[in-house]
Parts: structure tokens; sequence; C-alpha cells
């Protein structure tokens, strides 16, 4: 993983980037991961006003977001888990973001949730970085395929010359073979320049809290 994320990844991404400046990096991000096109894109304040409250293991997360595209609103979590209880804070944290609409009073609809999960080892058999999942039920009458995890293997992706926007934030968050592939990914992409220099000047200005 990149190392400058590598310390509490979690908690340095969440104090750089929730806030207006940081919602076009994460506009960026979820587009490219989601391959959509997002119309509008507001933070869900209530995971961090709460963080300060909540015990280590249950305080996790990056961002909490509902998006709005030309078809749908969703609900979006991002978030990076270590190697230990894998599925159980996926599914946590997943309950998390989708059962904190009831939170809010500006009478949005209860709408499907989408949690983006990046891991710096590997977890699953198949050779790809990144999948989607989704529970499936023989009960015809419950609608949990509408449950849904984006996984991101780091350490499985392999870098190449010509990168898509995905591919690059990817390539990023990991952290490059090089430092001239690095530089070539942050001149190609004014979001992922602004986020490496808002996280330099968080480590540059980091205080113990």
């Amino acid at each position: 993983m990149n190392r400058r994320l590598i310390s509490h990844s979690n908690y340095v991404l969440r104090k750089v980037l929730n806030n207006e400046q940081g919602l076009e990096i994460l506009k960026d991000f979820i587009e490219a991961i989601l391959d959509i096109e997002i119309e509008e894109i507001q933070l869900n304040t209530y995971l961090e006003d709460k963080s300060k409250y909540l015990p280590s293991e249950e305080n996790f997360g990056i961002a909490d977001l509902r998006i709005k595209t030309e078809d749908e609103e969703i609900n979006v979590g991002i978030q990076f888990i270590d190697g230990i209880y894998i599925q159980t804070k996926m599914l946590l944290y997943y309950a998390q973001v989708h059962l904190n609409q009831v939170e809010y009073d500006d009478k949005r609809e209860f709408t499907k949730t989408i949690t983006i999960n990046i891991l710096d080892f590997n977890c699953f058999s198949t050779p790809q970085c990144d999948k989607k999942i989704k529970i499936m039920s023989d009960e015809g009458n419950l609608n949990l395929e509408e449950l849904e995890f984006i996984v991101i293997e780091l350490p499985k992706f392999i870098e190449k010359e010509n990168m898509s926007r995905k591919e690059e934030w990817i390539c990023y968050l990991r952290g490059c073979t090089s430092k001239e592939q690095e530089d070539k990914i942050i001149k190609n992409n004014p979001q992922i320049k602004k986020l490496d220099e808002m996280i330099e000047k968080y480590w540059l200005e980091e205080k113990m809290e």
C-alpha cells in the first residue's frame, strides 16, 4: 500500500476527505471504481460525528456518502480493511452505512447501499484485483441481491503502461513501483494530484490527538 496511507488509513483519509474540498476527490474515485457518472454527491456526516464515541473496533470507514446518478440514488461507504475478521468488518460496515439512513431528517427515500472495501492483502482465490460481491437467496421474497460489496485487493493489481482512471486510482492506493509511474498518474488525474497534496499537508501538520 502507498506508504503514506499505511498508518491508520481509515483515520487519515477520513480526516483528509470529509469536507467540501474532499468531495470532488471522492466523486472521481467512486465514478472510477463503480463505472458510473455522478450528478450529485453529498457527505453523510453521521459516522464522522459519532466516531469519537465509538470503540476502536467499531470506528472504521473513510466516508459515508449519498450519490445521485441519472437513474438512482445510492449510499456509498468506503473503508480499508486489515487482515482480521474480514467478512465481519465488511458486513458491520455495510450495516452501519445502510442503517444510518434512519438518522437523517431530510426526508430522503431509504435506498440501497454499496460499500467499497480496500484490502492490502490477498483474500480471495480469484486472480483479478477487484470484484463485486452480492448476497443471493433462494427465497423469492428476500431482496438480498441489493446488498453489494466492491472488494479491491491491492497486491493483485498489475501495473501497465496505459491505465484507465480506475486502474490509476488502484495503482496510487497500492503504491506505484516507481516514482516515474506515480508522477505520471498524478499528472493524468487532477483529483489524485489534489489528494496527494492534501495527504502531504496532513503529515506535515499532523498532531497527536
